[in-house]
């Protein structure tokens, strides 16, 4: 497998919004890397596809679900830089848009039902997947773990070098949507407790977010509530604040993850927890291929 040394930079652009009353804010446009492998799923690739190279692999196997942003990002590098994939997934078969590019870009897909999804955490889950593809490297779901940690640790070096594109010299804080906490643990991890890595959790607290970042990184870090009631929960408020932000400062979002993190972001400047001159990097961690299945 390999070599795989594409590192797209995302570029970081200065953001105008009536609500930020005097707080900066600085985007990291993860969405604009690649039309296909997009956001912040490639970074989370990258030390996971070196280690797979590494171990002499002939191929990559993942999980997730029908509209998965990681499964759609691994079976296009596969495609792309030519290396077999294969999907597990959850539920049963549903040819969604996301589903319908994976078979396209030559992901072999398994669906495992919801009850055979939920044991990918037992011990032995993966034994007759090895069997069955042998010489496949596994990679969590998401692509998480400390590997997938230390590929979005060079987001921070990737957004202070471009500073001076937004007018700034320095920054104060980091503000993103947390699906797993591996992209927050890799910054987290970069800034060494120099600025404060803020987590918008896109999933309720039972979902473990909280524990797969204490396992990744001591500290440095802040997770809040933006669930909106759950994972996927959709709400009109939600839908309108997208549809009002994206008209004032063009930039698209997504309701499962940056669009929950940014409006939680204007609550939290609303409730006063940001000062007037606090600047911000929101990282867009992309995902925008995910809103074909939503009415947005």
């Amino acid at each position: 497998m390999g070599p795989f040394d594409w590192l797209p930079r995302a570029p970081l652009e200065s953001v105008q919004l009536d609500w930020l009353n005097g707080v900066e804010l600085a985007v990291l446009r993860l969405d604009r890397i690649d039309p296909l492998i997009s956001g912040n799923k490639w970074f989370k690739l990258t030390e996971h596809l070196a280690l797979a190279q590494q171990a002499g692999a002939s191929g990559i196997i993942s999980l997730g679900g029908a509209y998965s942003n990681h499964l759609h990002a691994l079976a296009a590098a596969g495609k792309r830089f030519g290396f077999p994939t294969v999907g597990l997934l959850r539920g049963h078969p549903q040819d969604t848009p996301t589903v319908l590019d994976l078979k396209a870009f030559g992901m072999q897909l398994h669906w495992l039902g919801y009850g055979g999804y939920r044991a990918r955490h037992a011990a032995d889950f993966w034994t007759p997947w090895r069997e069955r593809y042998p010489g496949f490297y596994p990679v969590p779901e998401g692509g998480g773990g400390m590997a997938g940690a230390l590929g979005c640790a060079v987001l921070v070096e990737q957004a202070r070098q471009q500073l001076s594109d937004v007018g700034w010299a320095d920054y104060d804080a980091w503000w993103l949507a947390a699906g797993t906490g591996t992209t927050l643990a890799g910054l987290a991890l970069a800034e060494a407790c120099a600025r404060p890595v803020y987590g918008a959790l896109a999933v309720p607290d039972d979902h473990g977010v909280a524990q797969n970042v204490q396992a990744l990184v001591t500290g440095g870090y802040a997770l809040l509530d933006a669930s909106r009631g759950g994972f996927a929960k959709v709400d009109p408020l939600l839908l309108e604040f997208i549809e009002t932000t994206e008209q004032a400062c063009g930039v698209p979002l997504e309701p499962l993850y940056t669009g929950k993190a940014l409006l939680a972001l204007k609550q939290q400047i609303e409730a006063g927890r940001f000062a007037p001159g606090t600047r911000l990097i929101f990282v867009h961690t992309g995902g925008l291929q995910g809103r074909r299945g939503l009415a947005v």
